[in-house]
């Protein structure tokens, strides 16, 4: 599984709180509404970069620390974001954003080797990154293979749909 996409930049420290605010939670779960309104304390123009064919967030250090709130990795994919690049991902937030079938890769350095607007290939399966805009490569440790089978079914919701449907079917 291979993505290829302009990059949107963010440096150390991205909380869900700055991802989704929470006073935008009053939209309960209305997702599509709630994303109109994602990264607009750092970025206003989140939502034109993504138009514009940036759809791989790279970020530095604790991308997606602060609450466990589901809705954060939700507004991102629900925004157009394909996939997420960091030196580091907070725990809960990594976990959110692989069930609902949005790729996260911590790849320490990665903020490093790439700049706003730069073009990426990933492979999720072999961990590599290789930067189209200055020939730069860097292999990061590869999503593990149950990851990458709940990521093919486009989340935990459908994996395990899949899964029982496939047990029933025996």
């Amino acid at each position: 599984m291979e993505i290829k996409s302009k990059v949107i930049k963010y440096g150390d420290h991205i909380d869900t709180d700055v991802i989704i605010a929470g006073h935008r939670l009053v939209y309960g779960s209305n997702i599509s509404l709630m994303a109109k309104y994602a990264m607009e304390t750092i970025d206003p123009e989140f939502h034109k970069k993504i138009a514009q064919g940036a759809q791989i967030i790279v970020a530095g250090r604790n991308f997606g620390s602060g609450s466990s709130r589901q809705q954060a990795p939700e507004v991102l994919k629900e925004s157009g974001i394909k996939l997420i690049l960091a030196d580091s991902i907070a725990r809960i937030f990594y976990r959110n954003a692989i069930n609902i079938g949005l790729p996260a890769i911590i790849a320490e350095g990665i903020s490093k080797i790439v700049s706003e607007g730069d073009t990426l290939t990933v492979n999720l399966e072999t961990g590599e990154i290789k930067n189209l805009s200055n020939g730069e490569i860097l292999n990061s440790k590869p999503i593990p293979g149950f990851l990458m089978d709940i990521l093919k079914a486009g989340g935990l919701v459908n994996y395990l749909k899949n899964k029982l449907f496939s047990e029933r079917r025996i």
